[in-house]
């Protein structure tokens, strides 16, 4: 299905990453009250530079030599803005503001396949 995969491109990997960023988010929320717990959230440049490494091809081995470094999963810890007595860096308001934002972005990659999608099926049909 090599049709699919170029007909959805780069967007159906930052599909998978911002799910993958409203779970991290969501995991800072549940932690909130955990001593000690370092609150995560996911550099999206990286992944789509990891993504994008997948998606290029070289005639020459050293064309994309600066890309060829080693995987990066992506994760950072986030440094807060006030720090608590526990050890926990989890700032509610700044975890649930970045996961309304993300929750947008997300849903917003989701509408955009769904168009190219419709548009799939339109030209199927031969409309």
């Amino acid at each position: 299905m090599d049709v699919f995969a170029n007909a959805f491109g780069i967007h159906e990997r930052a599909l998978g990453v911002r799910s993958q960023r409203m779970e991290v988010l969501a995991r800072n929320i549940a932690n909130a009250d955990t001593p000690n717990y370092k609150a995560q959230d996911v550099d999206f440049k990286a992944m789509l530079k990891e993504a994008k490494t997948e998606y290029l091809t070289a005639t020459h081995e050293k064309h994309y030599a600066g890309l060829q470094e080693a995987p990066d999963d992506g994760m950072r810890f986030r440094t807060p803005f006030n720090s608590s007595f526990d050890g926990n860096t989890v700032e509610m308001n700044v975890e649930q503001a970045q996961y309304g934002k993300a929750a947008t972005d997300y849903q917003a990659t989701l509408q955009f396949l769904q168009d190219r999608i419709g548009g799939m099926r339109k030209a199927l049909r031969g409309e």
